[in-house]
């Protein structure tokens, strides 16, 4: 896969200190400099967050040929940089802050005309998913660039996030992600809320041709505008003073989870969330940049809290259970086979496959329900007390870090039958088969519901 970053690249310097005293001759505080950290800015920025976040990220951009240019690509690091001239010198955006607040912002940018080259578009072209991160610097407005990003729109996930002065969406995006002061003043209209926010979006879907808008809203979430109706997906409570870079965060999180198939609305969700955990984090201000080792992927956050609960049932002599599957529309079947594995042990964890894996085991038209959707029914249910999704064609990789006691498939199955048997019984573990429960299976539920649509 790759996820192909294109925008207005800049640098961005936190000058960090702390404020005693006012200036004794001007009605100004007195900053105390304790250091200067620069990190990417703009789409930048995007592609830092992606690389971090596990991403296989390309960043297609426009660059100057100077020394705060040469900062920014040390802060980049690894990531795959592909970029045109700039004619212009690097943008830069310096934030004075002090005791965790931003107190002041001092921006150093010229206009220019950026040059898009035909590396740039090849580049373009070798994207599974597009993220255009427009910061108004121009780049997006060069004619090459927009008929490739048209002729990418349909083929694969083009998401556009706007910028008051950069240039309109190409006609059709997957997904346009302005903020709500973005999405009032590009559509001309005056409010506030979701109210507004709903208002917004839907002028701007029909004037993009968009196939959705979703207008971010901070801490009270995002408006998702499609084609079926208006939504409101909420923002988990999280307290931070610093939102800087959240909606750059927003939109790689969403953009990422439509490259891997997610419904727009399953994607925003995912997003909304991700944007939360940022903020929470501390937003860009604990941003660093160049060799940096990527942040754990959900994935192994998950795996993580799964060994801690292990280990906690094994520290009090209890047993613990695993079972494994697709579960992509749960049925009653599921529901017999995970209480009867949680009755075996004292804490049951589901490995449950990606949607990837789920593709490579039943085909393109599954799974019908995303992951990060099937994990969270999973969760909600009383006898399932962790989720693992792995995204290799079995499980046996997660099952060799957790060792669980017993090991629990539903099903027609012999212990010996099962290619987990020997893994499972390598450390001692045992191999539990629960009876199969004829004529309930997410194949035969998608069959009689393809008959009745």
């Amino acid at each position: 896969m790759n996820l192909v970053i294109v925008g207005d690249s800049l640098l961005d310097v936190d000058l960090v200190g702390s404020v005693h005293r006012v200036c004794p001759d001007a009605p100004a505080l007195v900053v105390d400099e304790d250091a200067r950290t620069p990190r990417p800015g703009g789409a930048g920025l995007a592609a830092l967050l992606a690389a971090r976040a596990g991403e296989p990220v390309t960043l297609v951009t426009a660059l100057a040929d100077d020394e705060e240019s040469a900062v920014l690509r040390t802060q980049l690091g690894r990531i795959p940089v592909v970029a045109g001239p700039a004619n212009t010198p690097t943008p830069v955006k310096t934030r004075v802050r002090a005791d965790g607040h931003t107190i002041a912002r001092i921006d150093r940018t010229r206009a220019g005309r950026p040059t898009v080259t035909a590396d740039m578009l090849a580049a373009l072209r070798a994207a599974d998913a597009v993220l255009v991160s427009d910061y108004g610097r121009g780049l997006t407005g060069d004619p090459a660039l927009r008929d490739v990003l048209a002729e990418m729109v349909g083929r694969v996930p083009v998401v556009w996030d706007p910028h008051p002065r950069g240039a309109p969406p190409v006609r059709g995006v997957t997904l346009a992600t302005p903020n709500l002061d973005e999405a009032l003043r590009l559509s001309g209209r005056t409010g506030d809320g979701p109210a507004a926010a709903e208002a917004a979006a839907g002028a701007l879907r029909a004037r993009w041709r968009a196939d959705a808008v979703t207008v971010t809203l901070g801490g009270r979430g995002a408006m998702l505008v499609d084609s079926e109706r208006a939504r409101l997906i909420p923002a988990p409570p999280v307290s931070a003073a610093d939102p800087c870079g959240a909606g750059d965060r927003f939109a790689v999180a969403v953009t990422a989870r439509l490259m891997r198939h997610d419904t727009v609305p399953a994607a925003v969700e995912h997003a909304v969330a991700a944007a939360a955990r940022f903020v929470a984090d501390g937003g860009a201000a604990e941003i660093t940049g160049g060799a940096f080792r990527p942040a754990p992927s959900e994935a192994d956050d998950d795996l993580a809290a799964a060994r801690e609960l292990v280990a906690a049932v094994r520290a009090r002599g209890g047993t613990v259970v695993a079972t494994g599957g697709c579960f992509d529309l749960m049925h009653a079947g599921h529901i017999r086979t995970l209480t009867a594995a949680r009755a075996l042990g004292d804490c049951l964890i589901v490995c449950m496959n990606s949607d990837e894996s789920v593709r490579s085991l039943k085909g393109p038209g599954r799974p019908l329900n995303g992951e990060a959707d099937r994990a969270e029914v999973l969760r909600a249910l009383g006898c399932v007390d962790h989720v693992v999704v792995f995204a290799e064609h079995g499980p046996e990789r997660v099952l060799g870090d957790l060792r669980p006691d017993v090991w629990v498939k539903g099903g027609d199955y012999t212990p010996d039958t099962l290619p987990e048997t020997g893994v499972v019984r390598g450390w001692g573990g045992e191999v539990v088969v629960v009876p199969y429960h004829d004529g309930r299976s997410t194949t035969h539920l998608a069959r009689k519901l393809s008959e009745t649509g």
